[in-house]
């Protein structure tokens, strides 16, 4: 009972210890048989270990190289389990195979391509689709560049939607004083395109002649 003070005698102790490292229900059972003490309850029994420190030594993990009990053993039939089990040679939903696409939350078409990954080692990893695809066309992007969709959907990964322009330029296409670009109007784009290269090119004679 809560609150009460269960007193036990020094050969109960002593048998708790000698026992302690016994699964406790099989423990608690055996003292209550031999000692007669019915009105000591398994919770009982885990609190007396608890405060004298007579853990039984079981973390509840596997230990490395532990084989599980039931290794080898064959799973029972149950229809309603079995109509849920992969079939041999069926994949899991999320497989990522080489090919897979994935959109990230930026907007843009990712694609599985078998480039080690330089982070972790692995045979694949992802890159961005569009750039991907472009370089495959046309070679690898200007120094200095980066790709630009023309029609402002990201996931439209054809080559001739995206034109390679200068990081620079990318704020004054966008950002905060940009000219929102990806929501203009189709005939407008190359109009804000080209009046953002012209003013970038502006503040880069600027600069120059302010270094020299």
């Amino acid at each position: 009972m809560k609150g009460r003070i269960i007193p036990y005698s020094a050969d109960e102790l002593a048998w708790v210890h000698a026992h302690h490292t016994e699964p406790r229900a099989i423990a608690h059972a055996a003292f209550v048989a031999a000692f007669n003490r019915t009105d000591l309850t398994l919770m009982n029994f885990n609190a007396l270990c608890k405060r004298k420190g007579w853990m039984t030594g079981r973390t509840g993990t596997f230990a490395k190289g532990q084989a599980p009990h039931n290794k080898g053993q064959k799973m029972p039939f149950h229809p309603n389990s079995a109509a849920t089990r992969f079939k041999p040679g069926r994949a899991p939903h999320n497989t990522n195979f080489l090919g897979h696409e994935r959109v990230s939350k930026d907007g843009y078409v990712e694609i599985s391509v078998d480039v080690p990954n330089k982070h972790t080692g692995y045979a694949r990893s992802y890159v961005l689709k569009h750039h991907w695809e472009w370089e495959a066309a046309n070679g690898p992007v200007p120094k200095g560049h980066c790709l630009k969709c023309q029609d402002g959907n990201r996931t439209n990964t054809s080559p001739e939607n995206w034109i390679p322009i200068r990081r620079a330029i990318l704020p004054r296409l966008s950002g905060r004083f940009g000219r929102n670009y990806d929501t203009a109007p189709a005939a407008l784009k190359p109009t804000i395109l080209a009046i953002a290269t012209l003013q970038q090119q502006a503040a880069d004679a600027i600069n120059k002649r302010t270094e020299t």
